[in-house]
């Protein structure tokens, strides 16, 4: 899946002479935690986050009257702020290339720019969510068998055909070597709800002939009710 199909591209952006209240304000008003910050060529010059609203704000403990405090607040821009050493991607790459960049940047959020370094679009940690629930289907399959399978073809077919068989329509089917053992490879197989007994006796043949790492049902019913309920 590619950038460009899952990134915003109506994109709230913030000028370099643009004072920090008003970026906090819109922040706030907008409920984001970054804005890029754009050129009068709408070029991406930079990025802002919440962090380093935090971090440029005036201590509570500081000595200064609410009259100096509010020079000193209106009178800093994005552009004294603002990190210029940027780390973006293309609409044409990968969303699995974007989580990357994310990821060893220690970021939650990308600009998207093209060939000419203008601003095209946003991609964040929740677009990232969305593409991890779109590829394995989970709002249509409640159902995760998770299998050690042996490397050699035709194994996912079979694990897929016995789903089948019990009347499990198959939802998506997801695999790995990198956390398997030398010589297999596991399988992440969602399928549609089963009735408990046929589940079972799914189950149970699974464990025959196949290594089985778990079996996992999604309560998605409990998606809107799922909260910790502290006693006091």
């Amino acid at each position: 899946m590619l950038v460009k199909g899952w990134m915003t591209g109506d994109v709230i952006t913030v000028g370099e002479d643009t004072a920090l209240m008003k970026a906090s304000i819109i922040m706030k008003e907008k409920r984001v935690r970054s804005l890029p910050v754009v050129d009068k060529m709408g070029k991406l010059v930079g990025i802002v986050t919440d962090r380093d609203l935090r971090d440029a704000s005036p201590s509570k403990a500081t000595s200064l009257d609410v009259h100096e405090l509010n020079y000193l607040i209106s009178s800093i821009k994005v552009k004294d702020l603002m990190t210029k050493n940027l780390v973006f991607v293309r609409p044409d790459e990968t969303v699995e290339f974007a989580a990357i960049l994310m990821l060893e940047n220690k970021i939650s959020s990308l600009p998207v720019i093209n060939e000419k370094a203008s601003l095209i679009g946003i991609i964040t940690q929740t677009d990232i969510f969305k593409v991890l629930i779109n590829i394995t289907g989970i709002y249509t399959g409640g159902i995760q068998f998770a299998l050690s399978l042996v490397d050699r073809p035709g194994s996912i077919n079979e694990a897929a055909e016995m789903v089948r068989s019990y009347g499990g329509r198959i939802v998506s089917i997801l695999s790995t070597r990198e956390t398997a053992e030398e010589g297999r490879y596991n399988v992440y197989i969602r399928s549609s709800d089963l009735p408990k007994d046929k589940l079972r006796g799914l189950v149970k043949e699974l464990e025959e002939k196949f290594v089985v790492l778990y079996t996992s049902k999604d309560l998605l019913e409990e998606v809107e009710s799922r909260r910790t309920r502290i006693p006091y």
